[in-house]
């Protein structure tokens, strides 16, 4: 019985990943969440899987369940996050949480000793360094939960290191993959998360629309497996049935396949070594699906892209100002306030006035993070 710590329990990732709960009540049980704004599906969840804490985000809301669940110890806010992830009795931490906020406690985690099941994306991108050396110094594994890198830790088990040629991972395309940029300018918000393959939280599936989320990925990718970005490509495949591959010196490619279920990859993080049956996915029919589709990434066309190689090969804090630029962006496109377009111009502007401080430690981070949002507030 392994013992689980969520973080961002009502959000896409959190739901799927008490669906394995749910489908395994002899392997896992939750231990402690956290959740945000969504109290009534927090009280589903209380009711259901009894974790002992739970951290909601305002003081009001943490009053309120605390009345009605006097046996659950709740808490609220950043602190509160933190103790969910460190919470004594749990084994595995599953960082589900969006945005940069899942720094911290992440960071948190691992001094405590947890494994790492990581589907924040924020958390690798802004502090890579930071994440990575106290992993290391703290013998604790990082297990991905996105499809893609899951996919390339599975295609690289039993391989030697010195053997890889490169790591492809695939893009969908996102929701305008057949649109041009021309047909982009007045986009909105519905056709934007309008995602043909994935069922996934907002800022994602805008993120995929502007194929940000890829970009995101490959630094995730440089990290994740110590590969130097000019060994991690990207191709677009529309199907997204290969979740990404892994190529070798001797030419030897090996692909990780399956229907787009995000439960695979989650649950693979949460049996790791080993496997568990999941029959509520449905089964990859080849012959059915007939064709796999294959195309080179236009980088002119997802500027987002060419935006994460370069902020990545950058290095320092310009990944960190990268991701605040985007979050502000997406969230000003989500609320009407600019054009869809206008995101990667706005990312742009926030790239260009950046001076990159190198091997920035947490506090720096936190700064660039900070100001990078307030720059690109001042823009809308």
């Amino acid at each position: 019985m392994k013992i689980i710590s969520l973080l961002g329990a009502t959000g896409s990732i959190g739901t799927q990943t008490l669906d394995i709960i749910r489908e395994h009540p002899d392997r896992f049980q939750l231990g402690a969440m956290s959740v945000g704004k969504n109290i009534e599906l927090a009280r589903k969840f209380i009711h259901e899987f009894k974790p002992r804490l739970v951290s909601v985000q305002n003081y009001q809301d943490c009053t309120t369940l605390n009345a009605e669940f006097p046996n659950t110890k709740f808490t609220f806010g950043d602190e509160g996050l933190i103790e969910v992830a460190i919470y004594e009795q749990a084994e595995i931490l599953v960082n589900a949480v969006l945005g940069s906020v899942g720094l911290n406690p992440t960071l948190q985690a691992i001094e405590n000793g947890k494994v790492i099941a990581i589907a924040n994306k924020e958390t690798l991108v802004t502090a890579g360094h930071l994440v990575m050396d106290a992993a290391k110094r703290n013998h604790v594994p990082l297990l991905p939960v996105d499809s893609e890198h899951s996919a390339i830790f599975q295609a690289l088990q039993g391989e030697k290191h010195k053997n890889i040629e490169r790591l492809i991972l695939t893009a969908s395309g996102g929701s305008f993959r057949d649109r041009s940029r021309a047909e982009l300018q007045d986009v909105t918000v519905e056709d934007a998360l309008n995602h043909p393959n994935w069922s996934m939280g907002a800022k994602i599936t805008i993120d995929s629309a502007t194929m940000m989320n890829k970009g995101l990925e490959v630094i995730e990718a440089h990290w994740l497996f110590n590969m130097p970005y000019e060994k991690i490509d990207v191709l677009l495949h529309k199907e997204s049935i290969i979740h990404s591959m892994v190529e070798y010196h001797d030419s030897s490619i090996i692909a990780q396949l399956g229907t787009p279920d995000m439960r695979v990859p989650i649950q693979f993080a949460l049996t790791y070594p080993d496997r568990a049956p999941l029959p509520s996915s449905n089964r990859l029919n080849l012959a059915q699906i007939g064709k796999l589709h294959f195309q080179e990434m236009d980088v002119e066309r997802f500027r987002c892209l060419q935006f994460a190689y370069h902020a990545g090969n950058e290095g320092g804090t310009m990944p960190t100002a990268l991701n605040a630029a985007n979050e502000v962006a997406v969230a000003a496109f989500l609320e009407g306030k600019i054009r869809f377009l206008q995101i990667e111009e706005l990312i742009e502007k926030a790239l260009n006035a950046h001076q990159t401080i190198e091997h920035p430690s947490l506090a720096t981070i936190q700064e660039v993070d900070k100001e990078t949002r307030q720059y690109v507030r001042s823009l809308l």
